[in-house]
């Protein structure tokens, strides 16, 4: 597993933590550290433990063994509601009969503080979130992102120490989901909490977290930037997950990749020696131009333009390669489909198909 460093004040620690379901390794060995006011994310595809790691820190599941560590202290020993920890659920969990106001209050009130501290913290949180206009609705009367709100006042009007988030977004169509995003990095910035945050969705994970786990069948790949996992994914599952590329299956001889179909490649110069390797380019990586103009490390034809807006995405059918290369250039492209091109690349990254 390839690592960036973790940053300083260490506040959440899962030391080796296991969790089995049958003959199921939901969790197997996971080792997290997460620093003080950090937005972290938790990414991965379903039933690969990110959701099972989630319910173990907030304490709905009980893990077979291990550790998870708050602040220094041991949280397996307490119930959920003991705990410095909020859980923001996916659906939200609003009381339909209670008005914006009353769902946040709620746990403040069962904590029986006074009815001053109570509505100066609720204003407080109402107005970070932007509902301060809404106070007297009830959820039925309120939008998607407006519930959401509401569920993430509620989840930090009680100061956790940490907030988890369970899919929080998946509810939302792309333009408020979007916004929303913007709107929890924000929040995370502006209320000192630290976040993590459960998801599926790549993009979701990339634009918002601080750094990133990527999790596979109960195991961690790779916890880094987002940078660091595109630019360096430490593996071909977390290359494949993460964006999309191109990737030639090969050996790696003598400081060179060697195709199986293709003979050599430009790739990493400090890739050490492997029999099974695979060589991943980014599309935005390379070059493509009329194949007349001479060079080039692979030719081919053009079969596909797809304007995107602000890009065009090109894919070429080269002999040899399996399935055709996806080019994306910026604007529009100069290339038409049954144009005959050359491609060539200097950014590579060789990577070994084994999972952590």
């Amino acid at each position: 597993m390839t690592a960036t460093p973790t940053p300083a004040a260490a506040l959440l620690e899962v030391v080796d933590v296991n969790r089995r379901f049958g003959d199921v390794a939901a969790l197997d060995d996971v080792s997290l550290t997460i620093a003080e006011n950090e937005f972290f994310a938790l990414l991965g595809p379903s039933g690969c433990g990110k959701t099972t790691l989630l319910r173990s820190i907030a304490g709905f599941e009980q893990p077979d063994s291990g550790a998870i560590l708050l602040g220094g202290d041991d949280l397996l020993g307490l119930p959920p509601n003991r705990r410095p920890v909020n859980l923001m659920f996916q659906s939200y969990a609003l009381f339909p009969h209670m008005t914006v106001e009353r769902n946040v209050a709620y746990g403040l009130q069962r904590e029986g503080l006074g009815r001053a501290e109570v509505r100066a913290r609720v204003d407080e949180v109402l107005e970070t979130v932007g509902l301060t206009a809404l106070t007297k609705r009830r959820p039925r009367n309120l939008s998607g992102g407006q519930k959401q709100r509401v569920a993430l006042a509620r989840a930090i009007v009680k100061r956790p120490r940490l907030l988890l988030l369970d899919e929080p977004l998946s509810a939302l169509d792309r333009k408020v989901r979007m916004e929303m995003q913007l709107e929890l990095k924000r929040l995370q910035h502006e209320v000192g909490i630290t976040f993590v945050l459960v998801t599926h969705d790549q993009e979701e994970a990339l634009s918002m977290a601080d750094r990133v786990a990527v999790m596979a069948d109960g195991r961690v790949q790779q916890v880094a930037t987002p940078v660091d996992l595109y630019r360096r994914p430490a593996n071909l599952f977390v290359a494949d997950f993460i964006g999309s590329s191109n990737r030639f299956a090969g050996r790696v001889d003598g400081g060179v990749f060697v195709s199986e179909l293709l003979g050599k490649l430009p790739g990493a110069t400090d890739a050490q020696q492997m029999e099974r390797a695979h060589l991943v380019v980014r599309p935005e990586d390379i070059r493509i131009f009329s194949s007349t103009d001479g060079g080039g490390t692979l030719q081919g034809r053009v079969i596909d333009v797809q304007f995107k807006g602000g890009s065009s995405h090109v894919a070429v059918d080269v002999a040899g390669a399996l399935t055709p290369l996806l080019v994306s250039v910026a604007g529009t492209a100069d290339v038409d489909r049954g144009d005959d091109v050359a491609l060539d690349w200097s950014a590579a990254v060789v990577v070994s198909e084994e999972l952590a």
